[in-house]
């Protein structure tokens, strides 16, 4: 029998992490409380940022113990504990595994209750295991647009030209002497070889401003792929000249990846009315704030489809709800552990007029949909 796709815990999740093998993870994601008191499933205990980051301190050393060398954390936050989260995580998991701060734009009309500003986003803290062997992959299928290959090709093939040479200056005669050669192109027919040919005239590589430059590719690497390559007039700053591009397909083989912005919107992952509405969908209005499955989906894009998935402050269940819905739309093998403990909803909440006493009967009520709904199974530990 396949694993379970989601499996959840009932209890302290300090104690059930502790009972994890070390390296047994290779994502973790959490929404931890917020220290505002505004939401039913956590009274405000914390009543400062001193005891907040006491509470998180141990959790988030147990979490990097139980996460695999190449694994990585996100951590959901609020302005109120960014800061402290922020210098708390570059304590545990240390600042060089600091990998980004993304800002999340769960409501975009902005809160509108109480004094200043209207509060339109969260954030994103993100920490590599060990950076040096991280699998984090930082980018999306779901970025590309055709948009952004505007040229096309006689077979009909979408694409757009990149300068073969390598615009960083970093990189020029003196620091990569190999990648510094004359080619042959000609501007009338567009092809380009590492040896002269009838029509070609020679190329060397050079900024706009006409100083030695590289290229981005090896001469054998030109050689196989000839036909990838265009050479065409362009005005320089000294005048007009003859420079060699790239072809860059909007579909080449393995697919077609975009790095990740720091700003995530909410038309791209979802927002709090989202996500209340998956929620209702399945177990009704039971929580004001759950975060949305299409957040937690980008999350899971930038590791491999077969991670081992750990949420341990598991709410509503929205990261085991996500896992099912991502193994179901590309066949992966992922598998989340949400736990949560029996704390008390408060009373009068919607949680409680919908029947429900504690958290984790909102957690496991959810999960059991969402294996019924979606498939991939469901069990306690």
């Amino acid at each position: 029998m396949p694993e379970p796709w989601n499996t959840f815990a009932e209890g302290d999740n300090l104690d059930v992490i502790r009972t994890l093998p070390a390296s047994s993870v290779d994502l973790v994601y959490i929404d931890p409380p917020y220290n505002t008191g505004s939401t039913f499933a956590y009274l405000d205990r914390f009543a400062d940022h001193a005891a907040w980051v006491t509470m998180m301190r141990p959790r988030l050393q147990e979490a990097r113990r139980v996460l695999a060398d190449t694994g990585a954390i996100f951590v959901s936050i609020d302005d109120k504990e960014a800061a402290h989260l922020r210098l708390l995580l570059d304590e545990v998991f240390g600042e060089a595994c600091f990998l980004a701060q993304v800002v999340v734009n769960l409501n975009p009309k902005g809160r509108q209750l109480g004094n200043g500003f209207a509060t339109s986003h969260e954030y994103l803290l993100v920490y590599a295991r060990d950076a040096r062997l991280c699998a984090l992959d930082a980018s999306s299928p779901d970025l590309v647009v055709e948009a952004d290959f505007p040229l096309v090709a006689d077979d009909g093939r979408r694409y757009r030209r990149l300068p073969l040479r390598n615009t960083n200056k970093k990189f020029n005669p003196l620091t990569a002497p190999t990648l510094h050669f004359a080619i042959w192109g000609d501007p009338d027919t567009g092809a380009v070889r590492t040896a002269p040919f009838d029509g070609a005239v020679e190329i060397k590589p050079v900024f706009g401003d006409g100083s030695p430059a590289v290229w981005r590719w090896s001469r054998p690497r030109i050689d196989e792929r000839p036909d990838d390559l265009v050479c065409r007039r362009v005005r320089g700053v000294a005048g007009d000249r003859v420079d060699v591009f790239q072809r860059d397909w909007r579909h080449p083989v393995g697919g077609r990846r975009k790095k990740l912005r720091t700003i995530w919107l909410a038309e791209e992952v979802g927002s709090t009315d989202t996500a209340v509405a998956e929620l209702k969908e399945l177990v009704g209005k039971v929580f004001e704030s759950p975060k949305p499955t299409g957040l937690v989906r980008r999350i899971l894009e930038t590791m491999p489809d077969d991670a081992r998935v750990l949420d341990f402050f598991a709410g509503s269940g929205t990261t085991g709800h996500a896992v099912a819905l991502a193994n179901a739309a590309d066949g992966g093998r992922r598998t989340c552990l949400s736990v949560n403990s029996a704390e008390p909803v408060r009373p009068g909440s919607h949680a409680d007029l919908a029947g429900y006493r504690t958290v984790a009967d909102v957690t496991r009520a959810r999960l059991r949909a969402v294996a019924e709904r979606i498939g991939g199974g469901f069990t306690e530990s």
